[in-house]
């Protein structure tokens, strides 16, 4: 087993595909492609699965990846100690539901750790894929929240993809609504307060069941109802047509302006929100670091 090796298995898990992590590596995708199927033979494992529609990592595959991106990580340490090597780029990926904590803690991230060449990714996602983005590897760490609703079936479906949640906090539901709406003075509103206005929520694709759903109370009926793909265009419409979103009332004023407000929402829910990763992985140093961030996000 070789560095060069490990950092070949890391480079095609990063691009999720032997062709491009082939033109990434300036060598043939058959050359690379033999090289991984040597290693898979020498440690008796498979690494990556295979089929007509491309490559994924298998259960044993993400656990050895972890492992990788440790040796290659501290032998990159060696080399800029005593070598004098140029650092490697960072890599580090997350997805995570529409949560603007979550974006807050990556740009204070890339300011505290970021060096002079990174590759980082932030995916503000739907649900279903965040899973999938964590049991592929594709990202190290993914962002959803459990409630006693949900958390039967995420349960389930975080177990057989090998993954483990955990808690970040707990949060009472807020409304978040326009500084302008007419109920942006109240100390708390009530469900039945709402109806008069339009209820936004995030699009989930295919994967739209309600346990999937970014907002909790998913199941109540809506005379007012419009979903979105992203952020920006929530937070438009939230001004724009005096609309609400149910969420954690965690917001960043620095990234989303004092526009955009919560209100307490009167209801016997919680909001149990966290980060999931493998559950035998070896996070990365990013990884770690940005874990911390998140908690500084959320407490301050």
């Amino acid at each position: 087993m070789t560095l060069q090796q490990l950092k070949y298995v890391i480079e095609v898990a990063g691009r999720g595909s032997m062709n491009e992590a082939a033109k990434r590596l300036f060598i043939s995708q058959p050359s690379l492609s033999n090289t991984i199927r040597d290693l898979e033979d020498e440690i008796g494992i498979t690494i990556f699965e295979r089929t007509n529609k491309g490559i994924s990592l298998t259960k044993e595959g993400a656990e050895f990846l972890s492992y990788a991106r440790q040796v290659v990580e501290q032998a990159e340490l060696l080399e800029n100690r005593y070598l004098g090597a140029k650092p490697s780029p960072q890599h580090f990926s997350v997805s995570t539901q529409h949560y603007a904590f979550a974006v807050n803690a990556f740009v204070n991230l890339v300011r505290e750790h970021g060096q002079e060449e990174y590759e980082l990714a932030l995916r503000e996602t739907k649900t279903y894929e965040i899973i999938q983005d964590v049991k592929t590897l594709r990202s190290e760490i993914g962002i959803l929240y459990l409630n006693e609703f949900n958390a039967k079936v995420m349960g389930r479906l975080l177990k057989d993809a090998g993954l483990v949640f955990n808690s970040l906090f707990t949060a009472k539901p807020h409304i978040f609504i326009s500084i302008h709406n007419p109920l942006a003075k109240q100390s708390i509103v009530t469900i039945d307060q709402l109806h008069e206005y339009p209820y936004l929520s995030f699009e989930q694709g295919e994967y739209n069941s309600f346990h999937f759903s970014e907002e909790i109370l998913s199941t109540l009926s809506h005379p007012k109802s419009i979903r979105v793909n992203d952020r920006a265009t929530l937070f438009n419409l939230l001004i724009g047509l005096n609309g609400y979103t149910i969420s954690t009332g965690v917001l960043s004023a620095d990234l989303n302006g004092n526009e955009i407000i919560p209100v307490p929402l009167d209801c016997g829910e919680s909001i149990n929100v966290g980060w999931i990763c493998h559950k035998d992985a070896v996070l990365s140093k990013l990884a770690i670091a940005y874990v911390e961030e998140l908690k500084r996000a959320t407490t301050e």
